[in-house]
């Protein structure tokens, strides 16, 4: 029987996740979703045939798991209204909000909770996603089995010990699919600049993307050798990685990912606050 799993919040990121599950098997009858409106909830209850309600409460009543998938600066609020029903009940705790320990999760809940933080990214979405997680100790081994069975459902997922490492998933997953899209921004830019239409140079930065992951991902070599496989010497490749590493392309995307991962720290402090 599977387990009963309540999203506390509809919105983009829940609606890719509880739609992962149905699309790939999950029980529709097993997920309930929350929200403020009845007209946000409509729709998924049509679409995908899962339960819907506008009370936190009645939604977990029988839960067995919880996901949390409010804005962080309601969460204290959101979490406030259900501590009792929680300690009652006792479910496990999932949050897809960035920048909230487990720690505070678990106090705002009263205590005593097993609790797993997800840090998904928006390629989620299209079934595309990277998500890191971290489960508290008191998260079972078949409860962690069953995080991930949700949220394979629209990636890829990586565990991680540390709690604080995942301000590192922050930046190498969480942010990054921005970092790609300034990268086409600026390759359609310039390929406009060469001549091509606009609609051109986006379709084959893109592909080109793709075609690049996909080979990355299917290959057991690493990303390095890759990149020397297309060079030739002296040739247009070689040119345009040289001008590129010059250029500070390395030290940049450091930078970048050092200052994502700082701000994600500050977030937690910022909001656990209090």
């Amino acid at each position: 029987m599977a387990s009963n799993v309540t999203f506390i919040g509809a919105g983009n990121m829940a609606s890719a996740i509880f739609g992962g599950m149905v699309h790939s098997g999950y029980p529709a009858d097993a997920i309930t979703a929350t929200a403020t409106r009845d007209a946000t909830l409509a729709p998924l209850a049509e679409r995908l045939g899962i339960h819907t309600t506008t009370d936190n409460l009645a939604a977990i009543e029988h839960a067995d798991v919880v996901v949390l998938s409010v804005k962080p600066q309601i969460m204290r609020q959101v979490c406030e209204t259900l501590r009792e029903s929680v300690q009652k009940r006792r479910p496990l705790i999932v949050s897809v909000a960035a920048g909230l320990s487990a720690e505070t999760l678990e106090q705002w809940l009263g205590g005593g909770l097993a609790v797993v933080r997800c840090m998904p990214n928006t390629p989620s979405l299209v079934g595309a996603g990277a998500s890191g997680l971290y489960a508290n100790p008191r998260v079972s081994d078949e409860q962690r089995a069953l995080v991930g069975e949700l949220m394979t459902s629209v990636g890829i997922i990586e565990w991680v010990e540390d709690e604080a490492l995942l301000e590192a998933v922050t930046a190498v997953s969480g942010s990054a699919p921005a970092y790609f899209f300034l990268m086409f921004e600026a390759m359609e830019e310039a390929a406009v600049k060469l001549g091509l239409s606009a609609e051109s140079a986006r379709r084959l930065a893109m592909q080109t993307a793709y075609g690049a992951a996909s080979m990355a991902m299917q290959s057991d070599r690493d990303p390095g050798e890759l990149k020397r496989n297309v060079m030739s010497p002296g040739g247009t490749t070689e040119r345009a990685i040289e001008y590129l590493e010059q250029a500070g392309l390395r030290q940049a995307l450091d930078g970048a990912m050092h200052a994502c991962a700082k701000r994600a720290q500050e977030m937690s402090a910022e909001l656990g606050k209090g």
